[in-house]
């Protein structure tokens, strides 16, 4: 069950229903996750594995982390490792997680927390449960977006932004059988608190078993639904989906999920993350943390990276090494051209 929840949706403002003529986007594909381990051994899927990086642009990869009911002694994180070139989001649906960077931000993230850190030109950052969770175990759920940068804007000052549970927008279906929590962009009138490079949005969706949500959708952005937990379908098509698979949108005005009306008894809804947004269409080049335009320069970030030229480890922290292929993304590196 998620953290954020509300006891009456009805006291929701609601989402418009969908305008006369209104075109209703159909899927493309449903993929399902493979799944795997990240950082020091903590379980993710991998959200995006498969899916051509030209039907996801803006976005690049996304891990779903757990759900999982850690005993004592179990949760776990990362070490010190560089990015450069994009900005992470994770979103802490359930449990707690900590986060420090080189450039002097971080904080304690839980139960639909959010922290968007730009790496911009470059930075070093941990990852990692609290003491007090390693100590007593318990449940961890949540999820790591990352957004690229178009080219003119890899080399911003790296920054951070602290998002509150209680500053996401709340919005619920004309029905109320659907209830939105509204991360970052403009939804249906509503804007989330997340503030983009990229114009995107962000939104996790409550759908109830047999409830159905039209959710206004901006034209120009693309349109993707991750299945966090649950059954249901989506697109005018009606496509099925389940927990763990990824639906890629063609294009239209509105996003169309569904509840399944029959839900496992450990999933009472359906959940699902609704993101979207401009495609950059710049050349991609990535390996391991790092997101650019050309191999060189992801071959100079690496460069920068052994030279100390993307931050120190703060002194607090002692001078444990930050590893230099960070997060074990991409690791075989991918390279795109996403005018092709």
């Amino acid at each position: 069950m998620p953290a954020v929840t509300v006891e009456d949706t009805t006291a929701l403002p609601r989402v418009p229903l969908p305008a006369p003529r209104t075109v209703r986007r159909r899927t493309r594909t449903v993929t399902t996750a493979p799944s795997g381990f990240e950082g020091e051994g903590f379980p993710v899927r991998r959200a995006f594995a498969g899916v051509d990086l030209r039907a996801l642009d803006p976005f690049i990869h996304m891990d779903q982390m757990g759900e999982v009911e850690y005993a004592p002694g179990e949760p776990k994180g990362t070490s010190w490792h560089p990015h450069r070139g994009f900005e992470t989001v994770t979103y802490i649906i359930d449990g707690t997680f900590e986060h420090a960077d080189s450039h002097g931000g971080g904080g304690t993230i839980s139960n639909g927390d959010t922290q968007w850190m730009t790496a911009g030109g470059g930075v070093l950052h941990i990852e990692r449960p609290p003491e007090q969770l390693v100590a007593s175990g318990g449940l961890f759920h949540g999820l790591q977006l990352w957004v690229n940068l178009p080219r003119a804007q890899k080399w911003v000052e790296p920054r951070y932004q602290d998002l509150r549970a209680e500053s996401s927008v709340l919005l619920a279906s004309p029905d109320a059988g659907a209830f939105l929590r509204v991360i970052a962009g403009d939804v249906a009138g509503q804007r989330g608190p997340g503030s983009t490079y990229t114009p995107m949005a962000m939104v996790h969706a409550t759908v109830s078993p047999g409830a159905t949500l039209d959710l206004p959708w901006r034209p120009d952005f693309n349109a993707l639904v991750y299945v966090l937990s649950g059954a249901g379908s989506v697109g005018i098509d009606g496509a099925p989906v389940r927990t763990g698979q990824l639906a890629v949108l063609g294009p239209g005005d509105t996003v169309t999920v569904r509840g399944a009306l029959h839900q496992e008894s450990r999933t009472p809804a359906l959940d699902v993350v609704i993101l979207g947004g401009r495609p950059i269409r710049e050349p991609i080049a990535m390996y391991g943390p790092f997101v650019m335009n050309s191999r060189q320069e992801v071959m100079d970030a690496f460069t920068d990276h052994q030279a100390g030229r993307l931050g120190s480890i703060p002194a607090q922290y002692g001078r444990r090494e930050s590893v230099p292929h960070g997060d074990l993304r991409g690791e075989t590196g991918q390279t795109t051209d996403a005018d092709a």
